[in-house]
């Protein structure tokens, strides 16, 4: 099977401190000035745009990587979560080297190019972890990364085009994964409801997605929910 070799993963990320107030002062300086440069409505202030500062690796950190490859009959999920970012993403390289010691894996997320793997080296780097191999990307032209990116395959080379999974999973009959949350509120979720599992959960469906609409690129069978099964 061509997918054989594919990690696929998502990553769930949330600002780095519960609320505004909470940020270190002279990380509020810096806030303040990105906040400037991302504002789009003239009563946005950096007070107000902070719960979007998840999606900035310099602003947030990882909670969740959840990820999913085909062992035989069957997707097996593996998550690697928690409130120590360091810990996980050390857990996560671990099982990254072990499984690329015997034949490399490509690594498949959707828009991974432009967030979940730069995302994922940043911090790592950040949390003073050295980038392993399929990360390691200084120098290699497109061609030579391993990173496969679903949101790209559908564009055909319509690079102003942004589909969200939600969308692309509605267009081939694939379950929604935004069933429960979406990420505009997995950080409510985290720091007010202190319910990480209820994110690990969603993130999950996220790699299922993912995995479900790569096959339908390529005209494989995709996994049947009888053929998942979750890794603790």
């Amino acid at each position: 099977m061509i997918a054989d070799k594919i990690l696929f993963l998502d990553i769930e990320t949330v600002p780095r401190w519960p609320d505004y107030d909470a940020m270190p002062e002279h990380f509020r300086v810096l806030w303040n000035h990105k906040a400037n440069h991302i504002k789009n409505l003239p009563d946005d202030t950096a007070r107000s745009l902070y719960p979007r500062a998840g999606i900035y690796a310099e602003f947030g950190k990882i909670i969740c990587i959840s990820t999913g490859f085909f062992h035989q009959d069957c997707f097996r999920i593996k998550s690697f979560y928690g409130d120590d970012e360091k810990i996980m993403l050390e857990d996560f390289k671990t099982m990254l080297e072990r499984m690329n010691s015997t034949q490399p894996y490509l690594l498949a997320a959707h828009n991974g190019k432009e967030f979940d793997f730069p995302y994922i080296s940043r911090r790592m780097l950040v949390n003073g972890i050295m980038l392993p191999d399929v990360f390691d990307n200084s120098g290699k032209k497109p061609w030579e990364t391993s990173f496969i990116d679903t949101m790209e395959m559908w564009k055909f080379g319509d690079y102003k085009h942004y589909t969200s999974l939600a969308l692309l999973a509605a267009l081939f009959d694939i379950p929604s994964p935004k069933e429960d949350i979406d990420g505009s509120q997995v950080a409510i979720v985290y720091y007010e409801s202190n319910d990480l599992k209820r994110i690990v959960r969603y993130c999950q469906k996220d790699v299922i997605t993912v995995a479900r609409l790569y096959c339908k690129f390529k005209g494989l069978p995709a996994p049947a929910d009888g053929q998942i099964v979750i890794i603790e």
